[in-house]
């Protein structure tokens, strides 16, 4: 077992630990394994040049991309999965491709390529972590990345118009919304009271475009009617990341604060 596990990642906000969807999967599943990840947030001394995070670093290897992240956690026998059955097994699969098919591109045009949302939110806040000059060059090249992403990957005939690729990604991200809210239902997570693989990924996706307050949130819109996805969200952030409904401290934090202030 890796004696050190080291995660570097994007911040929090809005009471968020990550407004990241690929760093917060990570996180989650961390959270659900048990794995004892020492967090490292990326700020103004960060010596990274590309934004490729997260990053998991240990005394022997640096592994990179969220799939990748989870399967060396498990081989370190930190699996949130050994509950599964084959079938269960089979659904995770087929439901993480569904999510990178038809609910990524929509949360990467939400962030990266609504012009509003991306210069009133997105660059300041991710602009605001970076060391200078880099927070001049690195969030524009991750919103090309974005659109060069959005594009490869849907902008195929008969899409050839960003316009109509837009209409086609949020209409299917709203259908994967109500997919995901009626696999949920009234359970807790995706396969019973345990949390799982797909729950990490579903909270990533959807806990920041839950959270982040844009201007232009025709999707979030969408998400805050399916009462059920919002509650996971919250339940998770509050019952692994300690972090209330309303992004502040837990009654125990405080509690434990101010009990340190007082010996």
């Amino acid at each position: 077992m890796a004696a050190s596990l080291e995660l570097s990642c994007w911040g929090g906000g809005w009471g968020l630990p990550s407004v990241h969807s690929e760093s917060l999967v990570v996180m989650a599943y961390a959270k659900f394994s048990g794995a004892p990840l020492k967090v490292n947030v990326i700020d103004n001394t960060w010596r990274g040049s590309r934004g490729d995070v997260p990053i998991l670093t240990t005394e022997d290897n640096i592994v990179s991309q969220p799939a990748k992240i989870l399967n060396f956690l498990r081989k370190q026998k930190y699996n949130a999965d050994y509950e599964l059955s084959a079938k269960q097994g089979a659904d995770t699969l087929a439901y993480i491709a569904l999510l990178e098919e038809k609910l990524l591109p929509a949360v990467l045009h939400t962030f990266w390529v609504e012009s509003d949302n991306y210069f009133t939110v997105t660059k300041p806040w991710f602009a605001s972590q970076i060391p200078f000059p880099l927070s001049l060059i690195l969030p524009g090249r991750m919103s090309r990345g974005a659109l060069n992403r959005i594009l490869l990957t849907r902008g195929q005939p008969p899409l050839y118009h960003l316009r109509e690729v837009e209409a086609q990604i949020y209409r299917d991200a709203k259908e994967c919304l109500n997919l995901l809210s009626n696999r949920l239902g009234t359970s807790q997570f995706f396969f019973g009271n345990t949390p799982s693989t797909l729950d990490a990924y579903v909270f990533g996706f959807l806990a920041p475009l839950y959270k982040v307050r844009f201007p232009k949130i025709q999707l979030q819109e969408h998400l805050k009617q399916l009462s059920n996805l919002c509650r996971f969200c919250d339940d998770i952030l509050s019952s692994y990341f300690r972090i209330s409904l309303g992004g502040k401290l837990t009654l125990l934090q405080l509690m434990f604060g101010w009990l340190k202030l007082s010996f």
